[in-house]
């Protein structure tokens, strides 16, 4: 369930390329525990807002609110500390790495002894119960962690990517287009991947050209046509049709910023 304070709150964000608008005065809540989707058309300023979010890029006007306080997203370190994850559609595994090496990547545990410390000795054993324990949380089913990433199905590579990003940042998780290259069964079970990262309180959000998945996870949808929010849609409302819509322009923009962009 939801809670009343969003974790994530978009408020006004415009970004700007030299004369370019890409994003005008684009306003949304994600709140922990519900999945919001993000959808529009090629152009629409998805992938603009989702660098602001992971701290790529700085919006030229309005900001982001995480747990209601303003944060400068200066980077994706930053955008990481305040607990934001991003899992793109060209996932950030080591094919020839483990399982377990591929979780801890870059955060890899040394052994407790003084001397295997001071060498640098990887605690193995530890790292594999740990990304047990967390893919089991989320029931992802990997045959074994020591395996090599290669010999994981799309799914579950992208099930082992989604953990990753939900232990080390635990507050909102955007998940770029992350069922395009998978087949129907895989993308099936990354859906329920993402309904379990919501059971686990975990803010979502979700972009996706696939509306039928949309409709199926998402508590709301916002909407994004020429860089402005045009519908804010709540689940009763979900449709592929009404999506579409909206998308193309055929229906008309219901909110204030897109209702100024449908009259000029």
């Amino acid at each position: 369930m939801a809670g009343d304070a969003p974790v994530l709150g978009v408020r006004g964000v415009t970004k700007r390329f030299g004369g370019l608008e890409a994003l005008s005065e684009v306003d949304f809540d994600v709140h922990a525990g519900e999945v919001v989707g993000l959808v529009g058309d090629n152009g629409a300023g998805k992938s603009t807002l989702v660098k602001i979010l992971s701290g790529v890029h700085a919006p030229s006007a309005g900001h982001v609110e995480i747990d209601g306080e303003p944060r400068e997203l200066s980077s994706p370190a930053v955008a990481t500390e305040a607990g934001i994850a991003t899992v793109y559609q060209e996932l950030s595994l080591t094919m020839q790495r483990s399982v377990a090496s591929n979780f801890f990547l870059g955060r890899e545990l040394v052994v407790r002894h003084p001397l295997g410390r001071r060498l640098g000795w990887l605690d193995r054993r530890e790292m594999e119960r740990q990304t047990r324990q967390s893919l089991s949380k989320l029931l992802t089913r990997v045959p074994d962690v020591r395996s090599a990433c290669r010999t994981l199905s799309g799914g579950q590579r992208q099930g082992l990517a989604i953990a990753r990003a939900v232990t080390w940042c635990g507050r909102v998780l955007i998940l770029d287009e992350p069922t395009s290259a998978l087949g129907v069964e895989q993308q099936r079970e990354v859906l329920d991947i993402i309904r379990r990262t919501r059971e686990l309180g975990i803010a979502v959000l979700l972009i996706s050209h696939q509306m039928q998945e949309v409709v199926a996870v998402c508590d709301r949808v916002v909407v994004l046509r020429l860089g402005e929010v045009v519908a804010v849609l709540e689940k009763q409302e979900l449709a592929v049709d009404t999506l579409v819509g909206y998308i193309t322009g055929s229906t008309p923009a219901r909110t204030p910023a897109g209702a100024r962009r449908a009259s000029s």
